[in-house]
């Protein structure tokens, strides 16, 4: 079988897929159909947290297979348990909605803000503030969410509800949140689609401030940020602040799909039984895999990581044809002179997987990428962006 002749013949034809084929790996390294290998940095998009057919990551997901791979969520199993204690332990939450994407824990929390804001406040209270150039996933209600037009094309009429701010202009949220009946405002501290780009910190704390003062519930979309990918376990951790809602999902599970939707002591009662389900959150497998992920995810591999992404900015910036480095963590963007899907084609050829992010290069490698592949692949970076 021609794996590309039949994938183009009978899978839907919505990615831009690069001409490789991927069958086999291990950590940081990836192997092709025809025996090439590469340095992944791109990790499935924030997804294989620490790379490939992790050994620890494997055990769990295997041990947990043999046992039971599913039931309904009408009965109690150990692993959905023990990953919301662990979650809620790590970062002060007090419960979890388990579901099967970023976009799912996206909708959550949605529903979540406006129920709470429709008890406390009254039904008008509904309007969502998002930012411009964010993106919270390609449901029709995320996309509503999502402050880029690219994404609304031939899909309206869009979800109404949703209003957009300008990023790290706080008196653009002060006169949005005036205006309409705000049930939350839901930011991603590191636009990972948009671009790659981090927001001040002064904002950040002023649009939690905006929130807090007036009754309105924060949402921090962690789907990509998420799961120490910037350093800390969460990107808001970066700031300071704590907020209502936390979105999580790619990372948590290595590899697995699952999401997760954090609440805090104000909003965990809100949901009621009939309110919100998911067949599959929660699955045993993928909490298994979860736990396997979050236990390791500790001080140590956190610095590592800020260590390597200090390595990586210093290489970076000023380098010939890198025009600026943004980012935080190991979710990196590079502005380059010449266009960064050639700069990715090159490094593909160059055995370097990276990815496009806007008009930028992406970077998000494992966690824990070794540091001679990962000065090996900054190296073909540099000479591909030249």
């Amino acid at each position: 079988m021609n794996i590309q002749e039949t994938d183009r013949e009978y899978v839907a034809g919505t990615y831009a897929r690069f001409p490789v084929t991927i069958t086999a790996g291990k950590g940081s390294l990836v192997t092709d159909i025809d025996g090439k290998d590469y340095i992944d940095l791109t990790s499935g998009i924030a997804v294989n947290s620490f790379g490939v057919c992790d050994d620890v990551w494997y055990k769990a997901v295997c041990e947990q297979a043999a046992k039971i791979q599913h039931m309904s969520n009408l009965f109690y199993t150990e692993p959905c348990a023990k990953l919301a204690k662990m979650l809620c332990e790590r970062t002060g939450m007090s419960k979890v909605f388990f579901s099967n994407s970023g976009a799912e824990a996206n909708e959550c929390a949605v529903k979540v803000a406006r129920k709470y804001a429709a008890d406390t406040k009254g039904p008008d209270y509904h309007t969502i503030i998002t930012l411009k150039n964010s993106f919270h996933g390609r449901t029709i209600a995320m996309l509503s969410a999502t402050g880029q037009d690219k994404f609304h094309e031939s899909f309206r009429p869009l979800t109404p509800g949703f209003v957009h701010a300008e990023a790290n202009n706080l008196e653009y949220m002060k006169v949005l949140a005036d205006a309409h009946k705000t049930a939350a405002i839901m930011i991603e501290c590191v636009q990972g689609e948009g671009g790659v780009v981090a927001l001040d910190e002064e904002y950040v704390k002023g649009v939690a401030k905006i929130a807090s003062d007036n009754g309105i519930i924060l949402i921090v979309d962690e789907v990509q940020t998420g799961n120490g990918r910037t350093g800390h376990l969460y990107s808001y951790m970066n700031y300071g602040i704590n907020p209502d809602i936390v979105s999580t999902a790619k990372g948590l599970a290595g590899g697995l799909p699952l999401g997760a939707t954090m609440l805090s002591e104000k909003v965990k009662d809100t949901l009621k039984p009939g309110d919100h389900g998911s067949t599959f959150g929660g699955n045993p497998v993928a909490c298994a895999a979860g736990v396997s992920i979050l236990e390791r995810i500790d001080d140590k591999l956190m610095a590592g990581v800020r260590e390597k992404s200090k390595f990586l900015f210093e290489t970076f910036t000023g380098a010939p044809g890198i025009v600026s480095v943004s980012g935080m963590g190991l979710m990196m963007g590079l502005k380059t002179t010449k266009p960064a899907k050639d700069v990715v084609n090159a490094c593909i050829s160059e055995g370097v997987l990276c990815l496009t992010a806007k008009d930028r290069i992406r970077l998000l490698p494992a966690l824990n990428i070794p540091d001679d592949l990962l000065h090996k692949a900054a190296e073909v970076i540099k000479k591909c962006c030249a």
